[in-house]
């Protein structure tokens, strides 16, 4: 009983200790395998390298593959390992082929390693050859080929092996010795690669180069005679020259690079996984480099005006995917190494900058879909001070009023900022918000009205998806359910994204587009004789305050393309014009994109609505009317403002009333009429434009009186002024202006109760005026007059 007893405990111990062993073999092996960091890279939608950045080890290894070229693959078994995809990870006929070399010549000279076996020898960096060592190999090799197929442990050969200098793993070997992935590899050039990792120092340019042909040349050999190869192939084979000096990898799309690799590592670092592996994007390789060499020749240009830098994204309106991305004019001064100060390592699609005029489009947008104006809709154009900001136009000029549309197409910054106003920048804001721009950091009333003439900062990266988003929804968007605000996809793997909205529908993006069309393309300057002029493109451009930055932002049907030019340090360049500057390479990058087409009319997603022909609003006073779009779901209920019925006498050349002539004898005629201010401008610039006629005179105008056709163009009321310096650093004088409805009425101008003169036609007064608050009124003929109160603060 005591004898059965204590051979039990025996037999548990055996069996514990068995279990022991087992589990310590099962989980000999580390995870993962290899720890050592890996390069960057980055890839095309098809697969094709666009770029790639050395290890943080300061060698070319790329992420291991998950399939080998069947040439690679064949070559390497019949070099390494012929038996490789019979024995269990350990061949024992090499292995006692190489105990008995060794014995006979006294030292190591084989080791009978499998390529299973020199994968965990890699894994464990290569140590000194004992046979301990050799015997933990054996036991982790047959782990490994526990674990993994034998395509994946080739996988980890291939990945890990030494190629020569600081190449590691086949595919950095095979870009930097032939330019070229492994998959486009000639059978001579998969041998040497096969043959290389047994002597990595034999790959150096000039030299070693006969005892690494000789290498190569026997296992072509060795193939032919395997029936792999025919004799001819094999010739050719080995008369194919060895490398020479490694090549430069490719630099298709070098910013990207660095922007998503310190992403992914960000995210690694933050939910604690593993290195990120390739950097699969929706870039379309093609014409990826197409534009880069566009922006690149584009750019060289640009360097006479003093202009380093520029930045261009591509993306499909339909998916959102990023077909090109250029993140910077180039990445280096042609030497190899980026010039100090040129910036150009700066991922410009992401770096926030001045957003000039490009805002507009959508605070037009905006308008629309909330029924607060129409496409046509008279907007006023003169000169407008709100505090101590007064807005002008690029052209320093002003129109009176113009058409909403007309205003976003010429670009006109006063309307803008009325339209603002009108709006309001807090409600702007929250737009912008959501629809997506992420670099509004301060609130609203940080920004101000200036927020619509570039006061603000955006990046190409949100303006070109906003537009993009805008162009989608001008299609129809999903065609069915809310309006959907997409985000932008560039890796492979990333989901489509996005948030459902009520801020935007089609009928107003479709508008907007339409608008941008009409956008006046400087043909006479010489931009566009290489472009396709039917080709239908809504596109805006835009100008940052002191010309530090232009934008031109455009879309067709099918794409939408975003360009930014400037310097990275912010230097001024006078050249720097959204329309000169920017919107050239804008038309040249379409020019190379597949014909997109142009928008169909959203018809469900649009009403008409009757309006006068001349102002765009509600009619009014017997106006020609007009039908225009609106979109469904606004409620445009404006009346016009400008159109009247005026009783004139029976000559039809003076105004009368009821107290001064009978009904009888009048003339009732609708008459487009604008305020004094803007009538002073517009009719400059129409000149079919009619003025009221003038009261006769023996009819009293008290209705009009009330309104007066005299008005301040400057100052506004409760203005604060400083006095200006001018260029001989004197003091200068403080300009008014006023306007009148009669083109001949004279004013009579009056400060602080004093009569300081007349003006006729151009009513404007220069003055030299001290410092404090006064009061200045002008008065015509008629006794019209208008006041405005004003203090002046001193010499600025």
């Amino acid at each position: 009983m005591i004898v059965r007893l204590a051979k039990n405990r025996k037999a548990r111990a055996w069996a514990l200790s068995g279990l022991a062993l087992a589990l310590a073999w099962y989980f000999c092996l580390p995870k993962p395998l290899f720890r050592e960091p890996v390069s960057a890279v980055l890839l095309s939608a098809g697969g094709e390298l666009l770029g790639a950045r050395i290890a943080e080890d300061g060698q070319w290894r790329f992420p291991p593959p998950k399939t080998l070229p069947e040439k690679y693959k064949q070559a390497l078994i019949h070099f390494e390992d012929k038996r490789f995809r019979l024995h269990p990870g350990v061949d024992p006929a090499a292995l006692a082929r190489s105990v008995y070399t060794n014995y006979k010549r006294g030292k190591v000279v084989s080791g009978g390693s499998t390529i299973t076996m020199q994968v965990i020898r890699l894994s464990r960096k290569n140590p000194p050859r004992t046979y301990p060592e050799k015997l933990l190999e054996i036991l982790l090799a047959l782990r490994l080929e526990c674990g993994c197929s034998k395509d994946e442990i080739l996988a980890l050969y291939a990945g890990h092996a030494p190629f020569g200098g600081n190449v590691v793993g086949l595919e950095g070997a095979a870009w930097r010795y032939y330019g070229r992935s492994p998959e486009l590899l000639s059978w001579g050039e998969s041998a040497l690669l096969a043959v290389l990792p047994n002597s990595p120092s034999l790959i150096r340019p000039g030299r070693n180069s006969v005892a690494l042909k000789v290498k190569r040349d026997a296992l072509l050999r060795r193939l032919s005679l395997a029936g792999v190869l025919d004799g001819s192939t094999m010739e050719l084979a080995q008369k194919e020259p060895l490398p020479g000096e490694p090549y430069p990898l490719p630099r298709a799309a070098p910013q990207l690079l660095d922007t998503l690799a310190a992403e992914r590592r960000a995210l690694s670092a933050s939910l604690r996984v593993g290195p990120f592996s390739r950097l699969k994007t929706t870039l379309d390789g093609a014409l990826q480099k197409s534009v880069q060499s566009i922006v690149r020749r584009y750019s060289d240009g640009m360097l006479l005006h003093g202009i380093r830098n520029a930045a261009v994204i591509v993306i499909d309106n339909g998916t959102f995917e990023v077909k090109a991305y250029v993140g910077n004019s180039r990445d280096d001064d042609g030497t190899g190494k980026a010039r100090a100060g040129s910036g150009y390592a700066i991922d410009l699609v992401r770096k926030p900058r001045s957003t000039g005029s490009v805002l507009k489009p959508l605070l037009f947008a905006a308008m629309l879909q909330s029924g607060e104006l129409l496409s046509t809709t008279l907007v006023p154009d003169l000169p407008t001070q709100f505090g101590n900001f007064m807005p002008q136009n690029f052209d320093r000029k002003y129109r009176g009023a113009v058409p909403a549309r007309t205003a976003l197409a010429q670009s006109l910054n006063v309307p803008a900022v009325r339209m603002l106003k009108k709006y309001g920048v807090p409600r702007f804001y929250d737009f912008l918000k959501n629809l997506g721009m992420s670099t509004l950091h301060r609130d609203p009333q940080g920004y101000g009205l200036s927020l619509i003439v570039g006061g603000a900062e955006g990046t190409l990266w949100d303006l070109t998806r906003i537009y993009a988003n805008m162009a989608h929804l001008a299609k129809g968007g999903e065609k069915k359910g809310a309006a959907r605000l997409h985000e932008l996809r560039i890796l492979a793997d990333s989901p489509d994204a996005g948030k459902t909205t009520n801020d935007l529908g089609p009928g107003a993006a479709w508008l907007t587009m339409k608008a941008l069309l009409d956008v006046t393309r400087p043909g006479e300057e010489g931009y566009w004789e290489n472009f396709d002029s039917s080709r239908r493109i809504a596109w805006k451009t835009g100008t940052s305050y002191g010309h530090r930055d232009a934008w031109a932002i455009g879309s067709d049907a099918r794409h939408t393309v975003g360009v930014w030019l400037g310097n990275a340090d912010g230097e001024s360049r006078l050249e720097l014009v959204g329309v000169a500057a920017a919107a050239p390479l804008l038309f040249e990058v379409f020019s190379r994109l597949p014909y997109g087409g142009w928008f169909d009319i959203p018809e469900a997603y649009l009403k008409e609505v009757e309006v006068c022909k001349n102002d765009g609003y509600l009619p009014f006073g017997g106006c020609e009317t007009a039908k225009q779009w609106s979109p469904l779901g606004s409620n445009f209920d404006q009346i016009s403002p400008h159109n009247k019925t005026v009783h004139l006498d029976a000559s039809g050349k003076w105004r009368v009333h009821g107290k001064c002539e009978a009904v009888s004898k009048m003339k009732h005629t609708g008459w487009f009429s604008l305020p004094p201010g803007q009538e002073y401008f517009y009719r400059r610039y129409y000149a079919g434009y009619k003025p009221l006629p003038p009261y006769r005179r023996d009819c009293e105008a008290d209705a009009d009186k009330k309104k007066g056709p005299v008005e301040f163009l400057y100052p506004n009321a409760d203005s604060r002024i400083y006095i200006p310096i001018d260029l001989a650093e004197k003091k200068g004088r403080v300009v008014f202006e006023a306007a009148h409805t009669w083109p001949d009425a004279a004013l009579f101008w009056h400060l602080d109760g004093n009569y300081i003169g007349r003006t006729a036609v151009f009513h404007q007064q220069a003055l030299d005026i001290e410092p404090g608050p006064h009061e200045i009124t002008i008065v015509d003929h008629e006794g019209n007059y208008a006041t405005r109160r004003f203090e002046i603060l001193g010499v600025n």
